[in-house]
């Protein structure tokens, strides 16, 4: 039976045929796992807070920081530093004082996600990086568990509900691991900041459809949306039983992805500085845009934006070295890939970009 408090609160849930008080109970005792309380994850949140779901586990090792807010719409100003589990429970918990929270302040690993997993019907996968979607993905499949897949890029988003009922798995989508040139993430690229609110709108309702037992479910289909052309289609996926087979979890999933140390002749924030303390003649090229050489940038480089290189290349010097950086890493593989394509054969690449320099000189500097 419904609280008064509940029936006033969920009164158009009430109200609507396909849900109704029974369905309303079914929220009431669902419980749903977000892994990731960023972009995606904080419109989740909302929604399945607003919508009354019994309990709802938030895991998310990181802090607020002053870029998230751009899009990550559930903190404040006044969150910057803490750990986005605690402040989004804060947030939810005066959105709705029915729901329970549970706060997960770990990185989701091989080590914990088993153990984890088992206590949710649903997993709502919000991260951004391959490793963890394979690690969610895999846990599902030994766990028979269902989860919503999103990602964003740039203007563009995509959503998928896997291993739902004999449905396809993440791995039937991509059985290619790609490797770290393939995946830029949000912090090399960018992202429109509502892309990420729509894009979560949408998991959150393929959640309480399955909760609820109602209307068509995203298995075995990928909707993506480009809010810059107004496009959406829909891909189909099919099941391959061959990757359902798995009974354990790899030991380190971070493996699955290849990693800044291994992208080409890389070089360390520590190599660099000792080559530079014994006055050693070398250039550092920075490919970023402009505007974030105003956020931090080397005391003394040479500035060619990675759109530019093919048309600059001949500003890079040829007769001594070149350490090429980027943000992280990602965009200056990419110029050395296309610079070595034109006869060039003395480049490194930084690893984890003038991030890494940065904080190797100022650890508040991890904000960048």
């Amino acid at each position: 039976m419904l609280k008064k408090e509940e029936q006033k609160r969920y009164a158009r849930h009430l109200s609507l045929e396909q849900v109704g008080e029974e369905g309303q109970h079914k929220l009431k005792s669902a419980r749903v796992l977000v892994v990731g309380a960023g972009g995606l994850g904080a419109p989740v949140l909302q929604y399945l807070t607003a919508a009354g779901v019994e309990c709802l586990g938030i895991m998310d090792f990181d802090t607020v920081d002053e870029s998230n807010l751009q899009r990550q719409v559930i903190f404040r100003t006044s969150d910057i530093g803490k750990y986005k589990a605690e402040a989004a429970a804060v947030h939810l918990n005066h959105l709705n004082p029915f729901v329970n929270f549970v706060m997960y302040k770990e990185r989701l690993s091989s080590q914990n996600a088993l153990t984890v997993f088992q206590e949710y019907d649903i997993i709502i996968d919000g991260t951004d990086n391959f490793p963890t979607r394979y690690l969610v993905n895999d846990a599902c499949i030994i766990l028979d568990k269902p989860f919503v897949h999103g990602s964003i890029f740039k203007f563009q988003g995509q959503v998928s509900v896997f291993n739902y009922k004999n449905g396809p798995s993440y791995r039937c989508l991509y059985p290619e691991v790609p490797n770290a040139l393939e995946a830029p993430n949000c912090a090399e690229v960018g992202v429109l900041g509502v892309l990420p609110g729509m894009i979560g709108t949408q998991m959150a309702s393929e959640c309480l459809k399955m909760i609820l037992g109602i209307g068509t479910i995203l298995s075995g289909e990928m909707e993506v949306i480009d809010i810059l052309e107004n496009k959406r289609l829909k891909l189909t996926i099919q099941r391959n039983e061959s990757n359902f087979k798995r009974t354990t979890l790899d030991e380190n999933y971070d493996s699955v992805v290849t990693s800044e140390k291994s992208l080409p002749h890389s070089l360390s924030v520590h190599d660099l500085n000792a080559r530079i303390a014994t006055n050693e003649e070398l250039i550092i090229l920075d490919v970023r845009e402009r505007f974030e050489l105003e956020i931090c940038a080397f005391p003394d480089y040479l500035h060619i934006p990675l759109s530019e290189i093919p048309s600059r290349a001949n500003q890079i010097p040829r007769d001594k070295p070149v350490v090429i950086a980027c943000h992280h890493g990602i965009r200056s593989a990419h110029a050395i890939a296309y610079l070595e394509e034109n006869g060039f054969d003395n480049l490194s690449n930084l690893e984890g970009g003038i991030h890494a320099w940065a904080v190797d000189i100022d650890p508040q500097m991890s904000q960048y």
